[in-house]
């Protein structure tokens, strides 16, 4: 099918990419880097979390960020809301849009959340009913897409399963994540031809890891099957706590300049973005994680 001529990044760098960093990270820093995210044209940024700190440190003070960063009209700004009490937290801070979560792998559910894969959706319930009552959108998650760290491979007729589920208890959407990074072009489309048939292609979205450095071949796989919404993170920030060796999402840069190549628009100054991505870096006192960022700055 041919190429679509628009693809909607979702920015997960605040929520998805910081989570994981091990040194402590102040509101003004997140809220420095969503503000430069919008500038760089981003549409859809996952600002934070609302769940314990106790569990995720980073995510502490998402209502502060989401109280002083400068929104600007048309731009989503989400959260994830794994429960009903974090999804209470999250309208109490004005979110007009949450995400939850599950996997497609039985043994990763139980070391993630604890819980079935059955049972974790069967959480989702009073979240979907509150999420109508307050007119917020859900987006929903599916992890372990393409592979797991304890089961290995994962059938595309489980991830099937798992997305029909969200999509037909309320989400939007549904993005497909290849959490440890072990999928190939090949896999990827095989995935979403099998989940096509119980989800349409334009309500499903694509979200890489780039452990193995197969996310970009991933993505363009994904564009062949007619997805055009994708997942990724300022310069590949993030990772996997729950498996061992995983590097970040697929760079938001690389993303963009992969998109410019085949002329596809995104809105989204490539530019501003590695500066965005520069900015949180030195914050981190680490190296950018996009390909295409070392290579301008080596130029």
């Amino acid at each position: 099918m041919p190429l679509p001529t628009h693809v909607r990044i979702v920015e997960v760098g605040p929520r998805d990419g910081l989570q994981n960093e091990a040194q402590p990270i102040s509101v003004t820093d997140k809220v420095q880097l969503v503000d430069a995210l919008t500038a760089a044209g981003l549409g859809y940024i996952e600002v934070g979390s609302f769940v314990s700190p106790k569990w995720v440190p980073q995510m502490a003070g998402s209502a502060e960020v989401f109280a002083q960063i400068q929104r600007k009209p048309g731009v989503v700004y989400g959260a994830l809301a794994p429960n009903l009490r974090g999804f209470e937290d999250a309208l109490a801070a004005g979110v007009k849009e949450v995400a939850v979560f599950a996997a497609a792998s039985e043994a990763f559910s139980q070391r993630n959340i604890n819980c079935s894969i059955s049972e974790s959706l069967e959480r989702f319930g009073p979240i979907m009913d509150a999420a109508r009552q307050h007119g917020v959108t859900v987006r929903g998650y599916v992890s372990c897409v393409l592979g797991c760290p304890y089961e290995g491979n994962v059938a595309p007729e489980q991830v099937a399963v798992v997305a029909r589920e969200l999509y037909a208890m309320g989400c939007y959407e549904v993005s497909l994540g290849d959490t440890i990074g072990t999928g190939t072009a090949g896999a990827t489309r095989r995935m979403f031809e099998v989940v096509s048939k119980d989800v349409p292609r334009e309500k499903l979205a694509g979200h890489f890891h780039d452990t193995y450095g197969q996310a970009v071949a991933n993505i363009y796989a994904s564009l062949l099957e007619g997805i055009s919404v994708f997942d990724s993170s300022i310069a590949g920030l993030g990772g996997c706590p729950y498996a061992k060796g995983a590097s970040g999402n697929v760079a938001t840069e690389d993303v963009v300049y992969l998109l410019n190549g085949l002329g596809i628009d995104t809105g989204i100054d490539l530019d501003a973005l590695m500066h965005a991505g520069q900015q949180i870096c030195a914050v981190l006192g680490r190296p950018t994680g996009s390909r295409v960022a070392k290579a301008r700055s080596a130029q």
